[in-house]
């Protein structure tokens, strides 16, 4: 599986009494297939998928099958806190039809890197699909380092890894040692120096936000090498950016913005609650000036 251009893990869209709204997540799929976007990620930590039942999650996978219906792959998020329930998460994302999977250590119990190989290679024997690995050692606690790599790149179905660790030395390790795994940008705000790395991919929680700008800019950088124009992309996204990945509250900040750009995915779910009205204010004048910045841009 080659992965190329921006794959949004999009937004699960809740109704004010907190289910799910399944007309409204479909307007949320529509938005990014429309914009161009290249994949989307179903039960990724931007869906707050630790906050759905699994119930909910096993539908999530069958709606959005039927609901994408092979306009673009869609990629399923399996992680979760009890491994063999990420094992029983695999086997139901092949049985639902996902054309991959993305797979972060369980968070809270913190394995060594062994004990996360062998975690990772129970998911890949319970499915048999294309894996992308995630580093967010900052959420899990785990770091996916040069031993966890060793054991496990060279397995067939690791085709990926997304770094979120935000070092930005693990571009260039990950670049250099472990060429047989694409990387693919995870950190919102070092974005640009993955592409400058060759990187070929982003998982774009912004692109919940700003999808056809997203796709400009990986274009601008990937496909074109245009470097120039990527710097300005990254210099009109980088308050965006600050807030998702620095403000401690990135699922409200990127509901909101995709509220303000005509996608409403509805409240957040608890544990997490809305934002005070100062911070809302402050991401709606940072979301409102980028989106100026960006459609003139893009227009040039």
């Amino acid at each position: 599986m080659k992965l190329q251009g921006i794959y949004t893990p999009i937004i699960t869209a809740f109704s004010a009494d907190g289910s799910i709204d399944y007309n409204a997540w479909k307007k949320v799929i529509d938005k990014q297939i429309d914009s161009g976007v290249h994949g989307l990620i179903i039960g990724g930590s931007t869906g707050e998928f630790y906050a759905l039942s699994k119930e909910e999650r096993l539908a999530q996978f069958d709606f959005a099958h039927d609901y994408i219906a092979a306009r673009v792959p869609w990629i399923a998020g399996v992680n979760d806190m009890l491994a063999t329930e990420s094992y029983a998460y695999a086997a139901a994302a092949k049985a639902a039809g996902a054309d991959a999977m993305l797979v972060a250590a369980p968070p809270y119990s913190l394995p060594d890197e062994l004990e996360l190989a062998a975690h990772v290679i129970r998911i890949d024997e319970a499915a048999d699909l294309p894996i992308i690995l995630y580093n967010y050692p900052g959420r899990t606690g785990v770091e996916m380092g040069s031993t966890f790599m060793d054991a496990v790149a060279d397995r067939k179905n690791i085709v990926a890894i997304k770094e979120s660790s935000g070092d930005v030395n693990r571009i260039h390790q990950l670049t250099l040692d472990y060429p047989q795994v694409q990387l693919s940008a995870g950190a919102e705000d070092q974005v640009l120096e993955f592409f400058s790395w060759g990187t070929q991919s982003w998982v774009c929680a912004c692109a919940n936000i700003f999808p056809q700008a997203c796709v400009a800019f990986y274009q601008a950088c990937v496909v074109d090498q245009d470097f120039v124009k990527g710097r300005q992309y990254m210099a009109i996204l980088m308050p965006v950016m600050e807030l998702l990945e620095q403000s401690g509250k990135f699922i409200q900040c990127v509901k909101l913005g995709a509220k303000l750009q005509g996608i409403d995915g509805g409240p957040v779910r608890l544990p997490m609650m809305a934002m005070s009205d100062e911070m809302t204010a402050e991401v709606t004048s940072v979301i409102e000036t980028a989106a100026i910045k960006l459609d003139k841009l893009i227009s040039e």
